[in-house]
Parts: structure tokens; sequence; C-alpha cells
């Protein structure tokens, strides 16, 4: 097996990055999941542990302020804080793990100061338009919700020349495809 790798997944919400690493981590068994912490609360079917690390407004203030994260934002205008835990990342690293980090654009670049070695992939809608429909089919957010996702959006892909591969997700078979190769190449 290759030395350990960073993989660091990012794209608009909406985009299927979840759905995308779910298949990823399904057919490659050398992938490890980085879970983020947040402050927000989980949802009914969210585990603690499993889906994020659920932690107190103080708590991740606390652990923040110790640097003891890689990366942490206040994300969507909410007041909610995600961030990635260097203990998610460091000791996987040094045992060979490849690790994945699914995290937003802002998360990728200060990563990417502290890994610069890191695989980015920036998993991108084929239009807006696209993008906008499929928030819209989750119904699960408000219009205001959806038009702050939307303008997050844009400023997202407007970086994403930032990422070494970008993968446009016609469908989720042929983005996991094409993010496999990207993996099988890393091996050689």
């Amino acid at each position: 097996m290759c030395s350990a790798r960073l993989i660091v997944i990012s794209g608009p919400s909406g985009a299927g990055k979840t759905t995308i690493v779910r298949e990823l981590f399904a057919r490659c068994p050398r992938l490890v999941a980085s879970v983020s912490a947040t402050t927000r609360p989980a949802r009914p079917d969210e585990r603690d542990g499993v889906d994020y690390q659920f932690l107190s407004a103080e708590e991740f203030e606390r652990r923040r302020r110790a640097g003891e994260f890689v990366e942490s934002f206040e994300v969507f205008g909410r007041g909610y804080w995600y961030g990635t835990l260097k203990t998610e990342v460091a000791p996987r690293l040094a045992a060979g793990k490849w690790v994945v980090l699914e995290i937003d654009v802002q998360g990728t670049l200060a990563v990417l100061e502290q890994y610069p070695q890191a695989v980015t992939i920036f998993v991108e809608p084929e239009t807006l338009e696209e993008l906008e429909r499929r928030l819209r089919g989750r119904g699960t957010e408000s219009e205001e919700a959806i038009q702050r996702r939307l303008e997050v959006a844009r400023r997202e892909l407007a970086l994403a020349d930032r990422y070494q591969h970008r993968i446009i997700n016609r469908s989720v078979e042929c983005a996991v495809a094409e993010i496999e190769q990207i993996l099988n190449h890393l091996e050689k």
C-alpha cells in the first residue's frame, strides 16, 4: 500500500458530496473517514461520533482556543460551527491511512496551510440551476436558507480552480468512478 494520504472533498451544498463519499467508502476499504465536529444540534437520524461529533458551543470554543482543530469555521450564517479535530487526522495519517475530509472550501484552504500535500477534489453540479433544483427537492429548508446556500455555492464555485481535481456530478456512479481513478493513480 502507498503511504498515507489526506484527501479533501468539497463542493456546494446539494452537489452530492455526501452520497459520493458514502459510495467511495463502500468501494474503497483503504479510505477512513474523519468525523467533523459541530455545534449544530443532531438531527433525528444522526448519531454522535458517526455523522458528526456534536459539541456544545462552549466545548467547541474551548477546543478551538486550545488549537485542537485543523480547521474550524462558522458556516451558512446560522451561528453553528463546524471543524476537523487534529485527533481525527494526525494519528490516522501517522498509521499510514488514507483519511478523507468532507469539508467546505473555506476549510480546505485552511487544511492546505497545514497539509499542502493533501489531494483536493471539488464536486460540482452541471449548472447552478441544477444545484437549486436539488436543494429545493430536499424539501427541508426555507426559501431564505436556499438562497443563502446558493450564494455560498456561487462563492465556492468561484474558488473551484484552487482544487487539484474537479468532478462534475452528472450521476453518482460516474462521479465515484472518476474519483476512484484519481485514487488508483495515487497508488502508482
